[in-house]
């Protein structure tokens, strides 16, 4: 009897180091992975460092052409920052709008709708691309660009310059589109796994619908709300073919975001435009690759800030149920 327990207990000390190799070893080769891109980036863009310096960050200058070659990446991370931060104002509230229906909507209808805005983060990004140049841009510009522009655009500079349609603010509108299935299917869960008693316990304090979301979960559900919008922040700083389609491709000087109704481009547009193209040749193709190391290094920064923010909100939220 004691061999058998002994052969038990042996078995499962393997099992244990098994399950603890193959947990650190999945650990690993995405830290693995991230280190190696991040590698081949820096060695790929390396002639542009070298040629350019950290000015390349902050130069406004885009030619290509042999022996007159000048690049600069402040446009591009200017035009990935003003469509996300665009995209994430209309997006989230949107998103948090739909997850509060959805998890206090009776089954019958927060079910099939669940699913279809679910069914939204399906749809490639080429086909959202382009809806919003074939349809979309064409009313969005005669029903809402063109009026803000008659309106305001003598006055403020936002809604300056010629509606066209394909302009930073189409792009982000499509940008905001697309965050929604992510940023509402995370927020739902969440707002799902809010104890039933809190609910009911406003609502005996006599409590409207919208004063139970915000005394019962809103404050249990904060800390998940801010890292689902997260979640839709790197999509929308991802993003490449619709925003590409849209976004009306400037380059240059001329792809600073100056008006809401102006052409941009983005740090993953301007690299799917001009990557085929680009020449091994020149510091062309490091430039374009530079871009690309800019732009993971933002998207890591924008996750550890969030985590570091989470972490932070935890911690008070945990102070606070201490006291």
């Amino acid at each position: 009897m004691n061999k058998v327990n002994l052969n038990i207990k042996q078995r499962k000390i393997i099992s244990d180091k098994i399950f603890k190799i193959g947990v650190t070893t999945a650990g690993a080769y995405v830290l693995i992975v991230v280190v190696l891109i991040a590698f081949q980036l820096v060695s790929e863009s390396y002639p542009v460092w070298e040629e350019e310096g950290l000015s390349f960050i902050t130069k406004t200058d885009w030619n290509a052409v042999e022996g007159r070659e000048s690049f600069g990446a402040l446009p591009y991370i200017l035009g990935t920052l003003t469509t996300s931060a665009i995209a994430m104002m209309i997006g989230v509230p949107l998103s948090i709008g739909i997850a509060m229906f959805i998890s206090d909507a009776p089954p019958k209808i927060g079910a099939p709708l669940g699913f279809l805005v679910e069914l939204l983060a399906a749809v490639p990004s080429v086909i959202y691309g382009l809806w919003g140049l074939y349809v979309f841009r064409i009313y969005f510009r005669d029903w809402f660009e063109t009026p803000l522009h008659d309106a305001f655009g003598d006055n403020i500079w936002l809604f300056s310059g010629n509606p066209y349609g394909l302009d930073i603010l189409t792009a982000s509108v499509i940008l905001a589109i697309m965050i929604i299935p992510t940023v509402s299917a995370v927020s739902r869960e969440i707002m799902k796994a809010v104890p039933q008693q809190q609910k009911e316990a406003a609502y005996m304090l006599g409590a409207t619908k919208w004063e139970m979301f915000k005394l019962a979960i809103f404050p249990y559900s904060k800390t998940g709300l801010i890292g689902a919008s997260i979640l839709g922040l790197g999509r929308a700083v991802g993003e490449t073919m619709a925003v590409t389609m849209l976004i009306g491709n400037a380059t240059g000087l001329g792809a600073i975001p100056s008006s809401l109704f102006g052409p941009s481009q983005t740090m993953s547009s301007i690299i799917a435009n001009e990557f085929v193209e680009a020449s091994p040749a020149s510091i062309h193709m490091p430039a374009l690759i530079g871009i690309g190391l800019i732009l993971l290094l933002i998207a890591i920064v924008i996750n550890v800030v969030a985590h570091l923010l989470v972490t932070r909100m935890l911690k008070i939220k945990e102070g606070a149920i201490n006291n």
